[in-house]
């Protein structure tokens, strides 16, 4: 007699669910996680809310790896910053505008005479006088028609000088009445033709002469020769659009740029006084100061379509640092602001109610002070009212400040987080976290006693920490 049995004797089966336990494992885990995942993102996400609040003091980061550093609950000490006083100073405005280098003179050189181009007397890139000659085209033609010239001029003259000596005789002649007085006249005519002869005569050789002196080109101007557009052995021809060369004028030169056009009254009242107003060029990216100038002229209209106003400043470029067409920054200098009180321009900062600085008070604490800014010039800024002369303000590690937290002035080499250097090792043992100033990061405890905390003790006041190494420097006594 046959029997049918389970295959697994030793699982029970549950006669109320009609599955046996191990059935419900599987389910049991993946509920576990699913909680552990909803757990862990709603922490993330109170910490990304928390993170986006106004004056959120973020705890400094001691470091991993170390044992004296790590996980002492003491490592969020007084926040370390970078201070600096406000002071005195005399403050440039400027206007910044964005402009292109334009050559004082350019000149396409073109041959003013036909013929074939024997030489040049040039090299590419070289700088030239006025009146060096640069090329020299064949002169034997004009040589030929300045000959010619000069022999209608010689048998012009000759016949002229016959034409004269027969008016003196017939004048002879007719005061005896050999000769009609007509025939005078008519000889008078003739001396007169003759004359106007000589005068087309001696144009014709001065425009052979002309022609021959064509025939060697010269510069125009004095400036930078370009490449060269023609070589020797072409015929060139007085109508050629090309030329045979550019030469461009480097120094001095002018830059173009424009500026709003509300800050064009501005400097219209700076140039109706007689004010000769600086002009300083730096490069496409602004990090290097290429030349300075003065501001020549004012267009005489504003733009409509842009707002700008266009100007043109002189630069004697002496270096070459000026190119034609190369693109700068300009940055006008309309007027000087004198003893104003200044800070560095990192101390400024923008919140809901405004600008304001962090100020570092005699107890280490810092309080939010609204400011009103003035004019900056990059690196420090204006401050028109808000803070006085002997104030400190801070300048670095802002973004780890709140209104009324405690703060450290770092000292001159030392990190941001407070620390030289991130050594591992076990500090001292100390019952109020006094110890422990070699290990983590190596932060050294706070100036103020054993009541403030430091990121290498241990203990609840600078102890054995859970945001760096792995243990503190020693046991609570």
């Amino acid at each position: 007699m046959t029997t049918n049995t389970s295959n697994n004797l030793s699982e029970p089966v549950n006669p109320a669910l009609g599955q046996s336990p191990k059935e419900d494992k599987p389910k049991k885990r993946g509920l576990i996680w699913v909680l552990i995942l909803l757990i862990i993102a709603g922490v993330a996400g109170y910490a990304v809310w928390r993170a986006s609040q106004p004056g959120f003091n973020a705890p400094p980061q001691t470091g991993g790896g170390g044992r004296g550093g790590g996980r002492g609950r003491g490592g969020f000490g007084p926040t370390p910053v970078s201070v600096a006083k406000p002071h005195k100073a005399n403050v440039p405005v400027y206007l910044n505008g964005l402009g292109n280098v334009t050559a004082f003179y350019t000149v396409v050189v073109r041959s003013r005479v036909d013929g074939q181009l024997m030489s040049v007397g040039f090299k590419e890139g070289e700088t030239v006088k006025q009146g060096q000659v640069l090329a020299e085209i064949d002169p034997r033609p004009f040589e030929v028609q300045l000959q010619q010239a000069q022999g209608t001029l010689a048998r012009d003259t000759a016949t002229l000088a016959n034409a004269k000596l027969d008016f003196e005789r017939y004048t002879q002649l007719l005061a005896q009445d050999a000769i009609p007085k007509q025939q005078l006249d008519t000889q008078r005519a003739l001396v007169s033709q003759l004359e106007g002869n000589i005068k087309t005569d001696e144009a014709n050789v001065n425009n052979a002469r002309l022609q021959l002196t064509y025939a060697k080109v010269t510069a125009p101007i004095s400036g930078t020769i370009g490449l060269r557009l023609v070589d020797p052995g072409n015929i060139v021809r007085a109508g050629d659009q090309g030329g045979l060369l550019v030469i461009t004028q480097l120094q001095p030169i002018s830059t173009l740029f424009t500026i709003p056009e509300d800050a064009l009254p501005q400097v219209m009242a700076r140039i109706r006084k007689g004010v000769r107003l600086t002009v300083e060029a730096f490069n496409r990216d602004n990090t290097k100061k290429l030349a300075s100038g003065y501001l020549l002229t004012v267009d005489n209209q504003i733009d409509a379509s842009t707002g700008t106003s266009k100007m043109k400043a002189v630069f004697e470029n002496k270096d070459n640092s000026l190119f034609p067409n190369q693109f700068v920054n300009i940055r006008l200098l309309v007027d000087t602001e004198h003893d104003q009180i200044v800070v560095p321009t990192a101390a400024v900062q923008s919140g809901q109610q405004g600008p304001f600085v962090y100020v570092v008070n005699e107890e280490s604490k810092v309080s939010i002070r609204p400011v009103k800014p003035g004019t900056s010039d990059g690196e420090t800024t204006v401050i028109k009212s808000g803070i006085e002369l002997g104030e400190s303000v801070v300048i670095d590690g802002i973004d780890r400040l709140q209104n009324g937290s405690t703060v450290r002035v770092r000292k001159p080499g030392e990190d941001q987080f407070g620390g030289a250097g991130g050594g591992r090792g076990r500090g001292g043992r100390g019952r109020n976290g006094a110890a422990g100033a070699s290990g983590g990061t190596g932060g050294a405890p706070p100036a103020g006693g054993a009541d403030a905390p430091a990121g290498g003790g241990e203990g609840r006041s600078g102890g054995e920490g859970r945001s760096g190494g792995r243990r503190g420097g020693g046991r609570k006594q």
